[in-house]
């Protein structure tokens, strides 16, 4: 079996998330996405973080209508802080059937040279990349940081998929500031967050 992992927060997820892991299960050969959630860092600050159960019990919400889509819970049971490289090789050697890829935006290519271990993640790992909104000075510097990393073998640059716009931090202020988010968020996740008052102030 083929999976791409796609790691994040999720704090909250939200249908951007789904509609890009939806995307990949749909255009590359990966038969599921899962979406691994990272713990909390103990040395950022967690004032708008949710606690890891509730944001893994977000993307179960959200997920378990759909056999291509799987929550992950992997690392909270590793040494923090987690290093991507670190929670691939956990998972090669729990699923040595499986063939895992990674999931990441082309925000996140542009800073892999910064990863602890990026050059194991390239050279074990292909990598799909999906596009992403920048400002006006990340566009200036995008494409001299990505060029040489565009180009790498493992590297699959989904130039067709779709760009969102949606950001979880968006949703948390608006939250905070009484907007309304549903449609935001699939119906569960967002009865979960309004029943459990996540995110106001």
């Amino acid at each position: 079996m083929k999976v791409g992992l796609y790691f994040g927060s999720f704090n909250p997820i939200h249908v951007g998330h789904l509609i890009i892991a939806n995307y990949m299960v749909d255009h590359t050969n990966l038969d599921q996405v899962w979406f691994v959630v990272s713990p909390h860092n103990p040395h950022k600050d967690k004032k708008t973080l949710l606690a890891d159960h509730h944001r893994l019990a977000l993307v179960k919400e959200a997920v378990d209508d759909n056999p291509k889509l799987r929550a992950s819970d992997i690392e909270f049971g590793l040494e923090q802080p987690s290093y991507t490289s670190k929670t691939l090789a956990v998972l090669s050697e729990q699923y040595p059937e499986t063939e895992f890829s990674l999931l990441m935006g082309e925000d996140n290519l542009r800073t892999l040279h910064k990863w602890y271990n990026y050059d194991y993640l390239l050279n074990n790992y292909r990598i799909f990349v999906y596009p992403r909104v920048f400002t006006l000075q990340e566009m200036e510097n995008r494409e001299q940081e990505t060029n040489e990393l565009h180009q790498h073998p493992s590297v699959v640059f989904l130039k067709d998929a779709p760009v969102m716009h949606i950001s979880s931090s968006y949703i948390r202020r608006s939250i905070e500031a009484g907007k309304d988010v549903r449609y935001l968020l699939t119906p569960s996740v967002f009865n979960y967050v309004d029943e459990m008052g996540f995110y106001r102030k």
